[in-house]
């Protein structure tokens, strides 16, 4: 399936956490591998490894187990976070639209063995497999989301498409740290920090949060007919102190 066709998955997707723990079998296996090598990068410049593990890989600490994980390690610079968003949410995608189930899974680890299979450092999880309950795989209905209004993530006006797909994006605790500026043809994207409090459990995950609203930005973007080009922007806004800048989204005919 080419990466265009997911922009309707957008509008469906849903985090499965109940998984058929029969393993898949190997030719979807080895067609999901050959899927993670051809993931685009937000950050072409940044080391990045995505393995699929057993779970016997994994420590799930109290998370349900499914089939299998996929695994991220990132080499750590700038950006290192939401590139790896952008690049695995690509994944979640393609693993709703295949009939998968998968989920954004921070709170696992990984076991010594797995750990030190990479040199990189280990960033998140992805469990996935066929669900539990296949009939309750996708939404049936975009009410069924929870997620903030347009003018709470945004002041852009005339770019209500583009970002309605930015705005259903999955986030860790639903926190939707996001912040959209600029024009219908300049899109500047932010993530805002979070509390000390909510920062001890949500700290790393904001600027993810904004790499996999990029990715739908993106999508949409191609899906409305726009050459879509993801920049980094030293001339961007600056917001206010709590708000941090990620990139920038230009959208041209």
């Amino acid at each position: 399936m080419e990466k265009k066709d997911l922009y309707p998955t957008i509008f469906k997707r849903k985090s499965i956490r109940k998984f058929n723990l029969t393993p898949l079998d190997e030719k979807a296996l080895e067609e999901i591998s050959e899927q993670l090598l051809d993931l685009t990068p937000l950050h072409e410049d940044i080391k990045i490894e995505f393995k699929i593990l057993s779970p016997d890989a994994v420590k799930r600490r109290m998370m349900k187990k499914a089939p299998h994980y996929i695994a991220v390690f990132s080499e750590v610079k700038e950006g290192y976070l939401s590139n790896a968003g952008f690049m695995l949410q690509q994944m979640d995608l393609l693993l709703s639209a295949k009939g998968y189930g998968s989920c954004w899974q921070g709170i696992p680890s990984l076991k010594k063995e797995a750990l030190e299979s990479s040199d990189l450092k280990f960033i998140i999880l992805m469990p996935f497999g066929k669900p539990q309950e296949p009939e309750l795989l996708h939404r049936t209905n975009i009410s069924e989301f929870k997620r903030k209004s347009l003018p709470e993530i945004t002041d852009i006006e005339g770019a209500d498409d583009m970002l309605e797909a930015a705005r259903l994006a999955p986030s860790a605790t639903n926190g939707q740290p996001w912040f959209f500026t600029g024009d219908k043809n300049l899109i500047h994207a932010y993530y805002r920090e979070p509390g000390r409090v909510k920062g001890l459990l949500t700290g790393k995950y904001p600027p993810m949060d904004v790499g996999i609203s990029l990715y739908h930005l993106k999508l949409a973007g191609e899906h409305f007919g726009k050459k879509t080009e993801i920049c980094f922007d030293k001339n961007a806004p600056k917001l206010k102190k709590e708000y941090f800048y990620v990139a920038s989204v230009k959208l041209s005919e």
